[in-house]
């Protein structure tokens, strides 16, 4: 009983140290700015107020939802081309027998150990000569080809018995029909855990979108958001609101994902 009491008290100690900043952002977006100027600062708000989702909603000089429009969708059609890729290249290294795949697959992982930050300048210069900065097609495109995700989701299909694609390719399935009637099926924990992963991946890119993305109207919410930050002072308000609005699709993916992200990431290191 003890040993359960103590258990518990650590969960809701780990709680609280997550939901405590999520709270102090919320309570912050609904103060006024000389309540959140106010030292020593008060939790609660006094009085409650609507002025820093006023702000960021009507804001022609700061389209904030212009900028989570974009954002939704840079990051839906990443997580879809991520998925496409990456499941195709695992399928073909966790079942496919061909010579040099070992190496294949050890080169892609080897590319987890690059530092991203070294990938920006030739990332830019390939993207400017394809004609893509300063549009949507350079923060969607580019980091597609997920070194993480063929790795994850080979990992899955090693864990799905082998016997499955022998039964269908005696009833005269390919290696596409077996990929995507067998495979893809049994693999929706998987294939949602990397969905959501490569989609929060995106929505959170900071670096790579301010190198590329020039015009007011073409950011995404995270570079949008660091144009609210003004030289000489803060409105916490303000920001706090648009990390607000930023943090709810994370949040509410998650919670919908719960379930498949937790089978996922349990079956995926089961073998190989």
């Amino acid at each position: 009983m003890t040993r359960r009491i103590g258990r518990y008290a650590v969960l809701v100690l780990l709680a609280l140290v997550f939901v405590t900043p999520l709270v102090w952002m919320l309570l912050t977006a609904l103060k006024t700015y000389g309540d959140a100027q106010r030292i020593p600062p008060s939790w609660l708000p006094n009085p409650f107020s609507t002025y820093g989702f006023d702000r960021i909603l009507h804001n022609d000089a700061n389209p904030v939802l212009r900028w989570f429009v974009n954002s939704m969708l840079a990051a839906g059609l990443h997580a879809l081309l991520v998925l496409a890729t990456a499941s195709m290249a695992a399928y073909a290294l966790a079942r496919l027998r061909f010579r040099g795949r070992s190496l294949g697959f050890a080169l892609i992982v080897g590319t987890l150990f690059i530092p991203p930050t070294s990938l920006i300048i030739p990332n830019f210069v390939i993207a400017d000569r394809l004609g893509w900065i300063d549009t949507l097609t350079v923060v969607i495109v580019p980091g597609a080809a997920s070194a993480f995700g063929v790795f994850f989701l080979r990992q899955f299909f090693l864990s799905i018995p082998a016997e499955l694609e022998e039964a269908a390719v005696l009833d005269g399935a390919n290696h596409w029909q077996v990929f995507t009637r067998v495979l893809l099926p049994l693999s929706r924990p998987a294939l949602a855990t990397l969905a959501v992963l490569s989609f929060l991946t995106n929505w959170n890119d900071f670096l790579w979108p301010i190198y590329v993305l020039f015009s007011p109207e073409r950011l995404t919410l995270p570079a949008g958001l660091g144009l609210l930050q003004g030289a000489y002072n803060t409105d916490y308000p303000v920001i706090m609101a648009g990390a607000v609005l930023a943090s709810v699709p994370a949040l509410v993916l998650f919670v919908l994902a719960q379930r498949h992200i937790i089978q996922g990431v349990s079956r995926s290191g089961l073998k190989g």
